[in-house]
């Protein structure tokens, strides 16, 4: 992999949240007091591709945006956090998709327009973008109504450009979890989905059932599975089964926490760090990017991350 000059491209949903903090809606036209609302850089892929910078990698996103108020402030926020945009496509047709998220606690509640998000095809996906990457991440699955049913053309291109290839899938707002996912699982070298997901797509009961199903029947060469207070789970036909603790913080807002565990992840294991060490560097990522409103506000760097690491006793 000589001579590439990005380490990750990442696809999937370019769009803003508007986080709303300690909502509690009341329907009937009551107005209720909450203690903020702010509109922050959204979309798993977007989130991810921001960690990914903050911790040093090269990045480049692709994704679809509208000609648009919100569509300009993505592109011009990722911009300045040192993520290539100019892959990502400007729909005149349709609106920058974007997320109201209310949370309460640890809880969140997400509604979703998709808007320009479900237009990204793979035609928007340039050959020579994944020649120049180490590795392709696709974000929020199930969110690409467009793209999914050419996404293993998608893969294939990326292995033939000598990258390897990771998903997480996000909430399938269906809850069918497939849309042709089970059918890819075995083409992809990392599977990130949180638990919730991973026993939608695996149709398990326990995370320890799911993280077997989908390595033995699924054929996934890894499987991370992201478990909140719970930690993370890895499995994989030469890992085993290896669980990490989560790592403590006082928690303000954990939106986004999931992206940056992907892409701490990501960057430990192109790194070749031992799975294990991958998976805790993960978990403290992810803990350390919930101490601040919105996704990005608090993501580590590595150095960062590492401190974390040497003060915790598990």
């Amino acid at each position: 992999m000589t001579g590439r000059d990005l380490d990750l491209v990442v696809m999937g949903d370019v769009n803003p949240d508007v986080v709303v903090r300690d909502a509690e809606p009341v329907f009937g036209q009551h107005e209720e007091i909450v203690s903020s609302i702010e509109l922050t850089i959204g979309g798993s892929a977007s989130i991810m591709a921001t960690a990914a910078a903050r911790l040093g990698l090269r990045v480049a996103l692709i994704g679809v945006v509208g000609d648009d108020p919100l569509g300009r402030f993505m592109l011009a926020e990722l911009a300045a956090r040192d993520v290539d945009v100019d892959a990502c496509r400007v729909d005149r047709r349709m609106p920058t998709g974007a997320t109201v998220i209310l949370t309460r606690g640890a809880d969140r509640a997400i509604l979703t327009a998709r808007g320009a998000i479900a237009d990204l095809v793979a035609d928007d996906i340039p050959v020579e973008l994944l020649r120049r990457a180490r590795h392709l991440h696709v974000a929020s699955y199930f969110l690409l109504e467009g793209l999914r049913s050419a996404l293993g053309e998608v893969v294939g291109r990326a292995n033939a450009a000598g990258a390897t290839v990771s998903i997480d899938p996000n909430w399938d707002p269906t809850q069918v979890w497939d849309h042709g996912l089970r059918g890819l699982l075995a083409r992809v070298d990392v599977f990130l989905p949180n638990e919730a997901e991973a026993l939608g797509v695996s149709g398990q009961a326990t995370i320890e059932a799911a993280a077997d199903d989908l390595v033995n029947r699924h054929g996934c060469r890894l499987v991370v599975i992201k478990r909140g207070s719970g930690g993370a789970l890895l499995c994989g036909v030469e890992a085993g089964r290896i669980a990490a603790a989560a790592y403590p913080v006082d928690v303000v807002d954990a939106v986004g926490a999931g992206d940056a565990f992907d892409a701490a992840f990501l960057a430990a294991w192109l790194d070749r760090r031992p799975v294990d060490v991958a998976l805790r560097f993960a978990a403290a990522a992810g803990a350390l990017s919930t101490r601040s409103m919105g996704g990005t506000g608090s993501q580590a760097t590595v150095a960062q991350v590492e401190a974390a690491l040497a003060g915790w006793q598990p």
